[in-house]
């Protein structure tokens, strides 16, 4: 495979704006303890940065869906945007919150799992309907309230447009993966 270039690469520590100073200084004293990913290239607008990262920080870790169920909402949209750095990141940490190694198999083929507990199938439903259709009919959208409740399905949808967000943003920028790792997923046909 080869790999190209990054387009936005790590901004050298004396080339960085007091803006840009205080952007990183949130992102690493936060829960992700490091800048990486999408933050190397969102810090050329270090105010969106900050604002997105809060964004981020919500769903990810207070989101209304347990880690088995965001991670694999996540996973389903790295798979949809071809996002390697993504699913490099989040597919171990799909594993130890619970979710399968068939599903996330499943997932990275571009195919729907075969076998999946009555919340994993509403998830892929759900996202995978909304991505392709761009809404969903009344029963899948019924069928995601009933399971999540309102606040999981607004939560939902928050994690797959902020981790669209976040791949648009790998992807223009080529943030590379990290050093010796391999993407875990290729282009779907």
């Amino acid at each position: 495979m080869t790999t190209r270039p990054p387009r936005m690469p790590t901004i050298p520590d004396a080339q960085l704006t007091d803006a840009q100073k205080t952007a990183v200084a949130a992102i690493v004293s936060g829960p992700r303890g490091r800048l990486v990913g999408p933050f190397i290239p969102l810090l050329r607008s270090p105010e969106f940065m900050l604002r997105l990262q809060h964004t981020g920080a919500y769903l990810r870790f207070d989101s209304a869906l347990e880690p088995r169920r965001s991670e694999m909402v996540i996973l389903m949209t790295a798979r949809l945007w071809t996002q390697a750095f993504e699913w490099h990141h989040h597919r171990p940490i799909a594993e130890k919150a619970g979710l399968s190694a068939e599903i996330i198999d499943a997932i990275a083929e571009g195919r729907r799992p075969a076998k999946m507990a009555a919340d994993e199938a509403t998830i892929y439903d759900f996202v995978d309907e909304l991505s392709r259709t761009r809404t969903v009919s009344d029963a899948t959208y019924k069928r995601a309230v009933e399971q999540f409740g309102e606040r999981g399905v607004i939560d939902m949808i928050g994690i797959h447009g902020y981790y669209s967000l976040l791949a648009m943003v790998l992807n223009v920028s080529r943030a590379p993966l990290p050093e010796g790792s391999t993407p875990g997923i290729d282009p779907l046909p």
